[in-house]
C-alpha cells in the first residue's frame, strides 16, 4: 500500500508564471497574481479580484501552431500547454512504448465560448465549431490528439474544486492497479462569467486580495490555471533510468454529504481525507513536514479545515500555508497547481509564505507560515476541498 507513484514531469500556467520555472520564481519573489478583471466584460469588474492569466488566447493559438479554424477554448488551450510542458520534462520521446492514458479535470470546460456565442450559433455557422468544445470532456480529447495518446484510456473527472487532486489519485491508482504504466494527471479551468456570477450568487468573493485563515478574511479570489503531472511506474522509471521529481505516496477521497456548496462545522470530509491518505502512505500524521492547505479564505472553509487539521494531526499542526494568494482560487485546476507547488518544495527544501494574512482567527489557534523558509522537508501533504462535500488530499514524498 506505501508505495510510491513517480513524478517525472510538471508543467504548469497560472496568473503568476506561464511555466514551471516562472511559478517557483514568483513564489520565492512572493509576487501576487491577484488584480482586476480585464479579459472578461462583467457587470463586477470594479467589484472583484481575480487572478487572470496574461497570455491572451492569439497567443497560445500561435504557441500551439493551431489553424485559424481551430475550435479549442481557453481551458483547452491552457491545458494543453500545460501537459506539454509536463510531457517535455519527463522526457517522453515515444508515447506509445508502454500503456498511456490521461485523466483531466475540469469544472468550466469550453463554458467561456458558448457564453460568448451562444446567441450566434443560430445565425452564423462558421461559429458552430464550437460547439462540441462546450463539454468538459473536450480539453482531454484534445490533449490526447496533441500529445499522440490513443487506443488507451482519456477521461475526465469533475468534482469541483478537488477535480485535479481527484484526477492524481486515480491516475496513481491506475499505475498501482497494473492497469496504465504512464498517466497524465491534472487540470484546467479558465474563468468565465458563468463561474464568476455563479460565485458571486454564494456571495463569497472578494473585493480585496484574498487572505486565508486570516479573522478578517472577506471571501475567495476566483483563478484560472492549468497543471499537469506525469506519472509513471517503477517499471518504466527503472526501464527509461529516469529522474524522479517526487513521489505521489497516499492519497484519500471522502465526503461528509453535509452541503451543496459549505463545509461542514468540524471539516468531517477533510478530516476523513487525511487520514485516508495517511493510511494509504502507511504514515502517522507527525511525518508530515508542511501542509499547502485548501485555504480559500471564505469565512466557512478556512474555519472548517483548520478544525479538521487539528483533529488529525493531534500533537500539534505542522507548518502550513495557501497558495491562493498568489493564484487565486482556481477550481478544478486547484488540486493540479497545488500539486506542483508541493513538489517544488520538496525539491527546494522551501516552505511557501501565507500573503495577505494579519489577524489570527478567534475560534481556533492556527497561524499559517507567513515567510519563506528553508526547511527539511520529506513529506507534503495537500488539500482540495470541493463543493459539495468532496474531500481530496494527496501526499508527495522525496522517497517512494
Amino acid at each position: 500500500m506505501s508505495k510510491g507513484v513517480a513524478i517525472t514531469g510538471m508543467g504548469i500556467i497560472s496568473a503568476i508564471g506561464n511555466n514551471v520555472s516562472e511559478n517557483y520564481n514568483a513564489l520565492l519573489a512572493g509576487r501576487c497574481g491577484i488584480g482586476t478583471v480585464e479579459k472578461i466584460q462583467t457587470n463586477l469588474k470594479d467589484s472583484i479580484k481575480v487572478g487572470e492569466i496574461g497570455m491572451s488566447n492569439t497567443a497560445m493559438e500561435a504557441a500551439l501552431d493551431l489553424e485559424s479554424n481551430h475550435n479549442y477554448t481557453r481551458t483547452t488551450l491552457l491545458g494543453v500547454l500545460a501537459a506539454k510542458e509536463a510531457v517535455a520534462q519527463a522526457g517522453i520521446v515515444d508515447m506509445h512504448a508502454y500503456k498511456t492514458g490521461i485523466v483531466s479535470a475540469t469544472s468550466v470546460g469550453g463554458m467561456d465560448f458558448t457564453e460568448k456565442h451562444y446567441y450566434k450559433y443560430l445565425e452564423d455557422a462558421d461559429l458552430r465549431r464550437f460547439v462540441p468544445g462546450h463539454h468538459a470532456g473536450d480539453a482531454a480529447e484534445k490533449m490526447a490528439e496533441q500529445l499522440g495518446v490513443s487506443q488507451s484510456l482519456v477521461t475526465t473527472i469533475s468534482t469541483a474544486c478537488s477535480s485535479a487532486a481527484n484526477a492524481i489519485m486515480f491516475g496513481a491508482r491506475l499505475i498501482k492497479s497494473g492497469k496504465l504504466d504512464r498517466v497524465i494527471v491534472g487540470g484546467s479551468d479558465c474563468l468565465s462569467k458563468f463561474t464568476i456570477n455563479g460565485f458571486n450568487t454564494l456571495m463569497i468573493l472578494s473585493d480585496d486580495k484574498n487572505t486565508p485563515f486570516d479573522q478578517n478574511r472577506k471571501g475567495l479570489n476566483l483563478g484560472e490555471a492549468a497543471a499537469y503531472l506525469v506519472l509513471e511506474s517503477e517499471a518504466v522509471v527503472s526501464a527509461e533510468n529516469k529522474e524522479v521529481l517526487a513521489y505521489v505516496k497516499g492519497y484519500g477521497n471522502a465526503n461528509d454529504a453535509f452541503h451543496q456548496t459549505a463545509s461542514s462545522e468540524n471539516g468531517d470530509g477533510a478530516t476523513l481525507a487525511m487520514e485516508k491518505a495517511l493510511a494509504v502512505a502507511n504514515m502517522k500524521a507527525e511525518q508530515i513536514d508542511y501542509i499547502n492547505a485548501h485555504g480559500t479564505a471564505t469565512r466557512n472553509n478556512d474555519l472548517s479545515e483548520g478544525r479538521a487539521l487539528m483533529r488529525v494531526f493531534k500533537n500539534g499542526v505542522p507548518e502550513f500555508s495557501s497558495t491562493k494568494p498568489y493564484t487565486g482560487h482556481t477550481l478544478a485546476a486547484a488540486g493540479g497547481v497545488e500539486a506542483v507547488y508541493a513538489v517544488l518544495a520538496l525539491q527546494n527544501q522551501k516552505l511557501f509564505p501565507n500573503l495577505n494574512y494579519q489577524t489570527p482567527m478567534e475560534e481556533i489557534p492556527l497561524r499559517p507560515e507567513l515567510e519563506l523558509k528553508d526547511k527539511k522537508i520529506n513529506a507534503v501533504l495537500s488539500n482540495s476541498l470541493g463543493f459539495g462535500g468532496n474531500c481530496s488530499t494527496i501526499i508527495f514524498t522525496l522517497e517512494p
